[in-house]
């Protein structure tokens, strides 16, 4: 079993609030982080898999990078994530969530490779890694 992990960019915005708290309650809780704000992110995809004997590779770049560029990044990148993503329409814009939303979409599209994590680096300080619902 090997492991290949792909980096993909992307800019987004977003904003931290529940709509059923007052604003001064939101900017206790959320701080700053209750205004719009956006990061640029760095997304890691980690398959997993056998080397195929033909090829020298367990997974076909070019497929991967398509797939997370058109699913993924084509979506997300340059949005404001909780108003332009439905998923997110009863869900904080959060690092924790936003891996969840991306492995929900990565996952059912794979062949061939099994995917073993997504990480998502949102700052220098705060990567939120998610191994899948099975995963304890």
């Amino acid at each position: 079993m090997q492991f290949l992990t792909k980096s993909f960019h992307f800019c987004a915005a977003h904003q931290y609030g529940n709509e059923n708290w007052s604003k001064e309650k939101n900017v206790q809780v959320f701080g700053l982080d209750a205004k719009v704000h956006g990061h640029n992110y760095i997304l890691e995809v980690t398959v997993k898999g056998e080397v195929n004997p033909e090829t020298g590779f367990i997974v076909d770049l070019g497929f991967l990078k398509n797939l997370v560029k058109e699913s993924v990044i084509d979506v997300i990148d340059h949005s404001q994530i909780e108003k332009d993503i439905p998923w997110f329409a009863d869900k904080q814009p959060s690092s924790e969530n936003m891996v969840v939303f991306i492995w929900e979409i990565i996952e059912p599209k794979l062949k061939d490779v099994k995917l073993h994590r997504v990480r998502l680096i949102e700052t220098p300080t705060i990567k939120t890694d998610y191994y899948g619902p099975d995963c304890s």
